[in-house]
């Protein structure tokens, strides 16, 4: 008989949404019981690598219209206004209960909170802890989670499928990486909190956790993938190592130049420099501050004209930063000087530091609506792995962590109220489906002793990916993305691996987790391919226009047994009808009708 874990509501992900999302349960009715699943040990979670800060309107000379505009905007109005209009009105009380929970955040001379500009944003409203603030709100998360007694922490189990029973989510099969042993974990509710999928690139900030793992698990069950084709690209990640140099850099007066010392992005409708040392200049709010797409866009013009430097890992820019001097990069950017020096060798005090492009964030994911539930009764999504949406088809830098903290606490508080009134699973069919995924796992992956290595088919869909669907796109480099994605997909068929045992297998986790990005990656190449049009992120070349018309319509993926199906979805507007993204000092703040210009 296969052993059945059982709780009240099971949260897969134990970084900052799946923490909000159980304290959340736990607030709302203290008697439930709630299971935290997490492939690592939380405090890893790829949320402690976020260095820049959190969104939220706090300041008198900001306002929830200019916050909702801005994120609109940046997301080339593929964002749902609802759900936008919804976040900015519950971002500051989330970040001020983190303030109570003990987060330390950066502060003002007269005690306030402090806030820095951010990418995409016409006036600071980003709440920072130095460039350290996914590392703080993190803790602040996990002490904060630990107090609440009904909840079962299942560090390093890893989920492998979802367990259904008459068209419900009723839990997960996971492997626990100690024993190998597999289980089923159920609840009466499932909230997905796994993160993105940026391994599903060669060239990325993420963790090499970030697999796609729960965006795969929602895909397998039924549920659509929501805006996949729309992949950011953050401007300055380190060459060679993927690390995120953050926009805090950029936020506090860092400044772009190309190979001769030019500050390119003023040649590309982003604002014309001032002397970065008057205190009066538009720096803050334009140039190196536009939205990540366009920043990314602008280094590949740059690449293509010869302007870009040459090194071992291909063409970069440079970020200079040491007009701040040494007291004000140690008091605001402690981590991007540690980072600097310890992987590009260079002390940005006295050298800028070089700089490309850099996979960085999912604006796709699990279809959600407001409250995180998805179209499977019983499962919810929450973070990166899912798609509200806020984020369109490019996400406004300094929103997802603001992000975690609203739809984890929104999707904890309604998952807490379905299972009351939740029927009861058939156990006996749980328990089949565990035994049915552990022959599978076993079968597949430890009993096959020849077939072909895991590491060469992950290269090559990475590979594919980033020449196929990078920054840049055409029907010509998707469609051949696409085809080496299913020549992938049935190479893994063959897999072979060579550890065979069952504690801490950890080459067994790498082919389930290639597993899933493969999936994420078919879903991505569909949606990209028959998004004929360029918007955000998606930029293809042979459909150079944004076309709203047509495609003012989020792309929903489904998987079946001939492949992936897109579906259309309208974008809710509101009160903010399409209008063309400016940047620069001269673009203004729009009213609330939005600026129709």
């Amino acid at each position: 008989m296969a052993e059945l874990l059982k709780h009240d509501v099971v949260i897969v992900g134990g970084g900052a949404a799946g923490l909000r999302a159980a304290i959340a349960v736990a607030e709302r009715n203290p008697s439930l019981s709630v299971a935290v699943v997490s492939k690592i040990y939380p405090m890893r979670s790829h949320t402690v690598s976020a260095e820049g800060g959190a969104a939220a309107v706090i300041k008198g000379n900001d306002s929830r219209e200019h916050h909702i505009y801005d994120t609109i905007s940046g997301a080339d109005w593929l964002a749902d206004q609802n759900a936008v209009e919804l976040f900015v009105d519950e971002a500051p009380r989330e970040l001020t209960l983190l303030e109570h929970w003990g987060c330390p955040w950066s502060r003002e001379p007269d005690g306030s909170i402090a806030v820095r500009p951010f990418g995409g944003m016409k006036i600071e409203r980003t709440w920072f802890a130095a460039d350290k603030t996914g590392f703080h709100m993190l803790h602040t998360l996990y002490q904060t989670a630990l107090k609440y007694v009904p909840i079962t922490w299942y560090d390093e189990w890893f989920a492998t499928k979802l367990l259904l029973d008459k068209d419900r989510c009723y839990g997960v099969v996971a492997i626990e990486l100690r024993t190998g042993a597999i289980r089923g974990i159920v609840g009466k509710a499932v909230i997905l909190c796994t993160g993105g999928a940026g391994r599903v690139y060669p060239f990325t900030t993420n963790a090499i956790t970030k697999t796609g793992d729960g965006m795969a698990l929602a895909f397998r069950a039924g549920v659509p993938l929501k805006d996949m084709e729309f992949v950011q690209y953050h401007p300055t990640g380190l060459p060679g190592t993927g690390i995120l140099i953050t926009e805090a850099a950029r936020g506090e007066g860092g400044i772009l130049v190309n190979k001769d010392g030019y500050r390119y992005l003023q040649d590309y409708g982003l604002g014309k420099p001032l002397d970065v040392h008057d205190p009066r200049h538009p720096v803050k709010r334009t140039m190196e501050l536009g939205p990540r797409d366009k920043l990314s866009q602008a280094f590949v013009m740059e690449m293509r004209k010869g302007r870009t430097l040459k090194g071992p890992y291909g063409d970069y820019v440079l970020l200079d930063i040491r007009h701040l001097g040494e007291k004000k990069i140690d008091e605001k950017l402690p981590f991007v000087r540690e980072l600097a020096r310890n992987y590009a060798g260079i002390d940005p005090v006295y050298e800028p530091i070089p700089v490309r492009p850099v996979v960085h964030y999912m604006m796709g994911g699990v279809h959600t609506d407001v409250d995180g539930k998805t179209p499977l009764p019983g499962l919810y999504a929450a973070g990166e792995c899912a798609c509200v949406s806020i984020n369109g088809a490019n996400r406004l830098g300094s929103n997802s962590l603001t992000e975690c903290l609203v739809f984890g606490a929104r999707a904890g508080h309604h998952a807490a109220e379905y299972v009351g009134s939740a029927p009861d699973p058939d156990s006996s069919a749980l328990e089949q489906q565990v035994r049915d995924e552990a022959d599978r796992i076993r079968k597949q992956f430890l009993e096959r002793t020849e077939g072909e290595r895991l590491v060469s088919i992950r290269k090559d869909m990475q590979n594919a990916m980033e020449e196929g669907c990078g920054i840049y796109r055409t029907e010509q480099s998707v469609q051949a993305a696409l085809n080496k994605v299913e020549e992938c997909r049935e190479r893994f068929q063959r897999v072979v691996l060579d550890d065979h045992t069952n504690s801490f297998n950890t080459e067994l986790i790498a082919a389930l987790e290639l597993e899933c990005m493969l999936d994420v990656a078919r879903a991505l190449c569909q949606a990209a391919l028959e998004r004929r049009e360029s918007r955000g992120a998606h930029q293809r070349e042979d459909y150079p226009a944004r076309d709203d018309e047509k495609f003012l319509k989020h792309s929903l993926a489904y998987r079946t047994a001939d492949g992936v199906k897109i579906e259309w979805l309208d974008v809710v507007i509101t009160k903010w009808p399409p209008a063309e993204r400016k940047y620069g000092a001269d673009s203004g703040l729009p009213s609330e009708g939005g600026n129709k210009s």
